[in-house]
């Protein structure tokens, strides 16, 4: 919560000074520590202090403003969906000379089921199109490659098998369930706007010798 919302200035302050700082924020998506109030990282549908109907607004794309830097390096990961690209973005995080930021899905008590369960949890929002996986890499930019590299796929599984399965989901569910599906819709329509913008830019390239000369 703290890195979406109120600490989110000192946040960009580091993202912009180009030094050689790694960044990992645990995305529980509501601010965790102080009670589980809802914050710019709490999603659509999903019920938090503050927002016990279910919030109504998309959630914050973290990862899409430190893209626009050009000069960060960003990755997004769910460690129960893919360990080997969680280990992959951290190698290159920790590899790269510059500002890196990972953001990781994290369970948290709030989330409403067994936490014993959070590897399954992650691999179906990664599965349902909830959580996007990808790494940006600057270096590929200069390289002339494509910076975005995707790591999940389109949807396989509908977004509601995902959102059933956790109580800040059903709770709002259950209290209106004409509201909620209403929230449910306009979820869905979120992610697949977001996600056909990651992956318009992941099929972004620059020539080598433009990229040297832009960056000069």
């Amino acid at each position: 919560g703290w890195a979406y919302d109120i600490g989110y200035g000192g946040l960009d302050h580091v993202l912009a000074t180009g030094q050689d700082v790694n960044i990992l924020v645990m995305d529980t998506e509501v601010y965790s520590n102080t009670g589980g109030q809802q914050s710019k990282a709490t999603t659509i549908a999903a019920a938090a202090k503050f927002a016990t109907a279910g919030k109504s607004q998309p959630k914050k794309d973290l990862g899409l403003m430190a893209i626009a830097y050009g000069n960060v390096y960003v990755a997004s990961i769910a460690l129960g969906a893919r360990d080997a690209q969680t280990v992959k973005a951290f190698q290159e995080a920790e590899s790269y000379n510059g500002v890196s930021l990972i953001i990781a899905y994290s369970p948290c008590i709030e989330h409403g089921y067994d936490l014993a369960d959070s590897l399954d949890h992650q691999k179906l929002a990664v599965d349902s199109g909830y959580w996007q996986l990808y790494r940006y890499d600057p270096r590929l930019l200069e390289a002339g490659g494509r910076p975005l590299q995707m790591d999940s796929k389109a949807p396989t599984v509908p977004l509601a098998d995902y959102l059933d399965s956790e109580n800040r989901f059903r709770v709002v569910k259950r209290r209106d369930p004409e509201h909620y599906s209403q929230l449910v819709k306009a979820a869905e329509a979120n992610l697949e706007r977001r996600r056909i913008v990651y992956q318009k830019l992941s099929e972004i390239s620059i020539p080598a010798e433009e990229a040297r000369e832009a960056a000069e």
